[in-house]
């Protein structure tokens, strides 16, 4: 982890970092439901789901081995990559939604046409075709339907052995439901997810209107009334400016006090709503560091501090997480708030550790230097280094604020 001007020990660190975070990229849209936004995700969902393919190898091994003819054989092959091909089609896009369309209905119908055609045709080896099948439907059909769909292709499995005089193929059967149903089940997880990050969404939009509110009221009541008196103030200044220059005057200096008394009352108005807390600091360090991948142990919540010592710390905690999350390549990061005790009093010390690929002893920059200042004029210290005696790579991070008003004999109120 490093700052702006100690970024370069961190280099090495850099590229295992974008190739964790490509990867997260791929898998992410297989993951979630998303429909895929580029090729380089259309890739990874494919082969996110061309795995489950694997169970197609019966079929295979049947085409390439089985005592078929040249004709059979080639409307084999061409009828599984069809099949394969409307059974991508299907689960590549976005299951959270269904999709009762024309189009939708003419792959499904392709699929059951070649799900039944295929093993009456080719052999019991091409039952395994029905599996997918009930994925598909699950994944595409609403979902009443899709289990009705799901519970039809597994009846399919205890008529179509008899028509070749085959017995039921019950071991198909189990898998048919199982695939089927949790199709489904992935399908509700994923949509509940999208609803809740949507929910999550919607709620910081509100909070982001409360807080545009608030603001309004707040430059209203503190520039309201100063501007409604500079604007009177200045209308019977340019009334006595011919007649009574001396009260035109007095008039004038009351105006400059006035607007330098509001322009103090929004810089501090306005310096509140810039000033980073450590709750909030904590909160968005735990999202950040979940969003990149990186396992993540942090504590709960801060203790209670003076406004100017918290503030310092928060700041710290956002340089640290950030430089964490963008150059260390870290898998880990531990993040404690700990109340100790020194010859001069009590304090709170913030360390930030990981164990990603950064270096010790790396020159101070203007992140350091920004940070030292912060810490400085609250009589706080900030300290770097290697994360652990012996240990390649890692970087530690510790900030100290002193607690002047706290007793000497109180607990720790956070673990270390």
């Amino acid at each position: 982890m490093t700052t702006e001007g100690a970024t370069a020990p961190m280099k090495s660190g850099e590229p295992r970092s974008r190739t964790l975070r490509a990867l997260a990229s791929l898998a992410r849209p297989a993951l979630i439901g998303n429909p895929p936004g580029n090729r380089r995700e259309v890739r990874g969902k494919v082969l996110w789901i061309g795995v489950w393919l694997v169970f197609l190898i019966d079929p295979l091994d049947d085409l390439l081995g089985g005592a078929h003819t040249a004709p059979a054989r080639a409307a084999g092959w061409a009828g599984l990559l069809l099949f394969v091909a409307c059974y991508l089609t299907l689960v590549v896009r976005d299951v959270t939604r269904a999709y009762a369309t024309v189009r939708t209905l003419v792959l499904l119908g392709l699929m059951i046409v070649l799900a039944v055609a295929l093993p009456l045709g080719l052999g019991e080896s091409w039952y395994v075709l029905l599996v997918y099948f009930a994925v598909s439907c699950a994944a595409a059909l609403p979902l009443p339907y899709s289990r009705y769909a799901v519970v039809a292709s597994a009846a399919l499995l205890l008529v179509l052995p008899p028509l070749r005089g085959h017995d039921p193929a019950w071991d198909t059967v189990i898998p048919v439901l199982l695939g089927g149903f949790a199709m489904t089940g992935v399908r509700e997880l994923v949509r509940t997810t999208v609803e809740l990050r949507r929910a999550r969404a919607t709620v910081a939009q509100l909070a982001a209107n409360e807080e545009r509110l608030r603001l309004a009221r707040d430059l209203h009541d503190l520039l309201g009334h100063s501007l409604s008196l500079i604007t009177l103030k200045s209308e019977l200044a340019g009334r006595m400016l011919p007649a009574h220059p001396a009260e035109a005057a007095r008039q004038v200096t009351e105006i400059e006090q006035v607007g330098r008394q509001a322009l103090t009352d929004v810089r501090a108005a306005v310096g509140g709503y810039r000033q980073p807390t450590l709750d909030g600091e904590l909160a968005g360090a735990r999202i950040a560091l979940a969003t990149a991948g990186i396992e993540a142990r942090l504590p709960e919540e801060a203790p209670a501090l003076p406004p100017e010592p918290a503030a310092a710390l928060a700041w710290v905690l956002r340089e640290a997480v950030t430089n964490v999350v963008r150059h260390s390549g870290a898998r880990a990061c531990d993040v404690s708030l700990t109340r100790r005790q020194s010859l001069q009093g009590p304090y709170l010390e913030l360390r930030v550790e990981d164990d990603g690929e950064g270096a010790a002893g790396a020159s101070a920059g203007h992140g350091l230097t920004g940070l030292s200042e912060r810490l400085a004029a609250v009589g706080g210290t900030l300290t770097t280094g290697q994360a652990r005696a012996g240990r390649r790579g890692g970087f530690v991070l510790s900030a100290r604020v002193p607690l002047d008003d706290a007793p000497v004999g109180e607990p720790p109120k956070l673990p270390a």
